[in-house]
């Protein structure tokens, strides 16, 4: 098996530096892609922009991306994935000949295992609930599912689903943060994950009380499942070291991509979201969500501040403040989004609209 696993990641590297060498040009595009695929693009962007059009796609959303992303940290401590840019330096694989040459990039030292990969897996999830969304609306409003504009509409919208995937694993094998099998199986592994939530009713209507038990329950299997394995001898956090050891370039290794880091963040986007869906604030701006200037100023606000609001980046030289602080950061940006900026839209609105009758 453990040859096998060489044999295949070896491909992966070759993979990797036949990208660089043919196709250093692009290096800026694949950048670019890594950086919009990451999954704080659609707590910040997306979320904003879809709960405020069609409320159920936006929570939907968010669901897909936490259940996703923790499932992925599950997977990562599981499989023990390796990562190009520090295997290529470790494995015996290239003992009888030269390993190939494979730089890095500031978005390369990602610093948890490598299996499946979470771009790729959070791209597919996320996509695919906006395709499917989108496709549900339109073809069933219009009632055009069988006729020739819905088949055109359904071919276009996958094949840029299936565009934007190819440039997600490219990107990322580009960087020599995955292997090709890695984005692969991220791919397959978000695309069930999002099926799954399209066949999920009970989120829409979840109690405070289930996202509080939601939010504790997915912590604890976490942070027990670490405990665990710490007591048999086994070290979730080993990829810190080799990535520390291993990067180029020590300031390209962030804390905000260590495992705990990032399931914090997806824990505190859950539970933030649950306290803006019951929020008085939340219930008091109902009343003018209908209308096409409050929705339109509630997404131009809310992209707006929350693009201010991610400016903020926690203190890293203590662990324990950045996670907390992670957690509240990553809090606040449902909340506002859903209760506070709405209210305050409303608020605004219903003032302009009282000195136009004076």
């Amino acid at each position: 098996m453990e040859a096998v696993m060489d044999a295949m990641q070896g491909h992966g590297v070759s993979t990797t530096n036949y990208l660089q060498t043919n196709y250093k040009d692009a290096q800026g595009l694949f950048l670019w892609v890594s950086w919009a695929a990451d999954l704080r693009n659609t707590f910040f962007i997306f979320f904003p922009l879809w709960f405020h059009l069609r409320e159920s796609v936006g929570i939907k959303l968010i669901w897909v991306a936490v259940i996703g992303d923790w499932l992925n940290l599950v997977f990562k401590w599981i499989l023990f994935g390796e990562r190009p840019y520090w295997w290529v330096h470790e494995t015996p694989y290239y003992s009888n000949t030269t390993a190939p040459h494979i730089e890095q990039y500031p978005m390369t030292c990602e610093t948890g295992p490598g299996s499946p990969s979470g771009h790729a897996m959070g791209a597919a999830s996320v996509y695919y609930t906006l395709v499917t969304s989108i496709l549900a609306i339109i073809l069933t409003k219009n009632k055009t599912r069988s006729s020739s504009k819905g088949l055109y509409l359904r071919g276009t919208l996958w094949a840029f689903f299936w565009a934007v995937q190819v440039c997600v694993c490219l990107s990322r094998v580009f960087i020599a943060a995955h292997f090709p099998h890695q984005v692969i199986c991220g791919v397959i592994t978000g695309m069930v994950v999002a099926e799954a939530f399209n066949r999920t009713q009970w989120i829409y209507g979840a109690s405070l009380k289930k996202y509080f038990y939601t939010t504790l329950f997915l912590l604890s299997i976490a942070v027990g499942f670490y405990v665990l394995l710490k007591a048999l001898g086994v070290d979730l956090l080993w990829t810190l070291e080799k990535a520390q050891k291993w990067c180029v370039r020590a300031e390209w290794v962030h804390m905000d991509s260590t495992p705990f880091a990032s399931l914090l963040r997806n824990m505190g986007t859950l539970f933030g979201l649950g306290l803006g869906l019951h929020s008085p604030l939340y219930t008091e701006s109902k009343k003018n969500s209908s209308t096409t200037l409050f929705r339109t100023g509630c997404i131009v606000t809310s992209l707006l501040l929350l693009h201010l609001f991610d400016s903020f980046k926690p203190p890293t030289h203590t662990a324990a403040l950045f996670y907390l602080l992670s957690f509240c950061k990553s809090a606040t940006v449902p909340l506002a989004t859903v209760s506070i900026i709405p209210y305050c839209v409303s608020g605004a609105l219903s003032s302009v609209q009282s000195k136009k009758h004076l």
